[in-house]
């Protein structure tokens, strides 16, 4: 059976003028840039929430998609068809990888031990398809957010026994996620902040979280799992205030707490701009104290309040992000995973290829457009320039720590009011926008 009849042939690069909507303008898997073909420097993956489980739904309105692998009324015969169609469509996409929620790929049971059992037969049969496939486990994650139980949050909910069933469904999650292989786990604390201080004890959430996390390192040391972990920030939505608000804070909570050599983060376009910050900024952050993991590409409305996960068109977003992943020598374990969904009104299977194709160009695009950046210096010659008075004389003291607050004082009495100097702002963006 095929679930995507209209897709007969993997889709291929047929170059910037061809006029095939299935074919790819940008994104050559095999070229080289830089020493990688394209394919190792993406290492693109597909989100199997949003493009085989999503319905079209938004906070206003009921779901409008009706794929063809939802019909089959039993739970796990549905999710059974859901996964023949998920490899049907990264193969004919031509990817190398994807990313599940554990309640994504798998439905609950009227018990936990039905649970796990449908678990372990969707997890079985996914290990099968990737044998055959060639396609990989980019990463797992457990949904600690969606069922009722996790309403007041999963590993920050007052409620002991909620806990306790959160670090089970953790503890399963990555054990499926070591026996497929995957090459990172993540946590996204979905719920894992609070709407009110009138009823919450925010230091005991937050030890009490970082208790969950010293449970799931632990774990991984003792069954040998060798994944990064991953830790996905976001400031908002569900809760009001979520613990890992951005790449600082997060990086905050995992240094306070001793979990900083454990994990690294999975950084969200969208979720950067939720907290009012860019895409570039929060790589940046992360990339700075060497803890860039992972990347869930997509993109917000700046219009809307609300994280809309729209597939990234942006080749500016696109281009600065990878500035910053060649700047830090790639994503090693990670990748780019289209966390990101069609509208709801595009309604036809085969705009699930459309919406894929236009982001992986999008990124192909700005792979491109970053690497002649980098490979012409024009940013980065600025940049040394702009900060070579640190190379010498006072500032080279500042930095070797050899100045105080009495030697610039005598130093100042000596020389002066300094010279300024332009930031060339303007200039630096036209320099960008003719690479883009």
């Amino acid at each position: 059976m095929s679930y995507f009849p209209e897709v007969t042939a993997k889709i291929k690069y047929e170059g910037k003028d061809s006029k095939n909507p299935l074919a790819f303008k940008y994104y050559n898997p095999e070229q080289t840039v830089a020493g990688k073909t394209m394919r190792d420097h993406l290492r693109f993956s597909i989100a199997y929430w949003h493009t085989f489980m999503g319905g079209g739904q938004d906070i206003f309105g009921l779901p409008t998609f009706a794929h063809s692998w939802h019909h089959s009324s039993d739970p796990l015969d549905r999710a059974k068809h859901t996964l023949a169609a998920a490899f049907e469509f990264f193969e004919k996409l031509d990817v190398d990888y994807y990313c599940f929620h554990d309640r994504d790929i798998s439905p609950e049971g009227s018990t936990f031990a039905e649970t796990q059992k449908n678990f372990e037969i969707i997890i079985n049969m996914a290990k099968d398809l990737q044998q055959s496939s060639g396609v990989k486990l980019l990463w797992g994650t457990a949904n600690l957010f969606s069922h009722p139980r996790y309403a007041q949050g999963a590993g920050t909910n007052p409620n002991a026994h909620v806990f306790a069933y959160a670090a089970a469904q953790v503890k399963a999650a990555i054990d499926a996620t070591h026996v497929l292989g995957g090459e990172n786990y993540v946590f996204w604390g979905g719920r894992e902040g609070y709407e009110t201080l009138l009823n919450t004890d925010m230091k005991h959430e937050q030890t009490q979280f970082a208790r969950f996390l010293h449970m799931a390192v632990d774990y991984k040391k003792k069954i040998g799992f060798e994944g990064q972990f991953l830790i996905e920030p976001k400031p908002k939505e569900p809760t009001t205030h979520q613990y890992d608000t951005d790449a600082a804070t997060t990086l905050s909570f995992l240094r306070e707490y001793d979990l900083l050599d454990h994990f690294k983060l999975n950084i969200e376009a969208n979720h950067a701009t939720l907290a009012g910050h860019t895409f570039q900024h929060e790589l940046a952050v992360s990339a700075t104290a060497g803890k860039l993991g992972s990347v869930d590409a997509n993109r917000g409305d700046t219009l809307l309040g609300w994280d809309t996960d729209q597939f990234p068109t942006n080749l500016y977003d696109t281009t600065l992000a990878m500035l910053v992943i060649l700047e830090q020598g790639g994503l090693g374990s990670g990748g780019l995973n289209f966390d990101a969904k069609p509208r709801r009104t595009s309604i036809d299977d085969i705009d699930l290829f459309y919406a894929h194709i236009g982001g992986m160009d999008a990124f192909a695009r700005g792979l491109l457009a970053a690497q002649k950046i980098i490979d012409d210096g024009v940013f980065s010659r600025f940049i040394s320039e702009r900060y070579a008075s640190y190379q010498s004389g006072i500032g080279k003291d500042i930095m070797a720590g050899n100045f105080s607050l009495e030697k610039a004082t005598a130093w100042i009495a000596e020389n002066g009011e300094p010279t300024r100097k332009s930031a060339r702002q303007e200039l630096l963006e036209n320099i960008l926008n003719q690479y883009i």
